[in-house]
């Protein structure tokens, strides 16, 4: 049976067919405050990309790591540059309201080698035994 995501009292259908106002008004402060200022102009380059590319089913790359997910991006799959490289963001409801950029690390585990191994500068000298 598959699981129906709801948010705050409100199932996926009924999102998508909220005006940027009303989801305003359900909506975190910080997606509230975006809502009621307006996308910047990056912002809603990438939407008019999402209308063009979203019947298409293509992955929609993108740089605009600060952009908001909106229900009518759910189903969609986004390459977020993470600096390096596109990384594929699938968006799920869960993520709605949330950032693009949250789910594109930008930064690395690291992995450290063993002390004389190259591991750092100053393991040079100790030595191996």
């Amino acid at each position: 049976m598959a699981e129906i995501y709801i948010y705050r009292g409100k199932t996926i259908e009924q999102l998508k067919a909220m005006s940027n106002e009303e989801l305003s008004k359900i909506a975190n402060a910080d997606a509230r405050r975006i809502l009621k200022n307006g996308f910047s102009t990056e912002e809603k380059t990438l939407l008019s990309k999402i209308e063009k590319k979203a019947k298409a089913k293509k992955t929609i790359k993108t740089h605009v790591r600060e952009m908001i997910i909106l229900p009518s991006f759910v189903g969609l799959t986004f390459g977020v540059h993470n600096g390096k490289e596109f990384v594929p963001v699938e968006i799920k409801p869960q993520m709605i309201f949330h950032r693009l950029g949250e789910y594109s690390l930008t930064t690395k585990q690291v992995k450290h080698g063993m002390p004389g191994l190259r591991a750092t500068r100053s393991s040079g000298f100790v030595p191996i035994k």
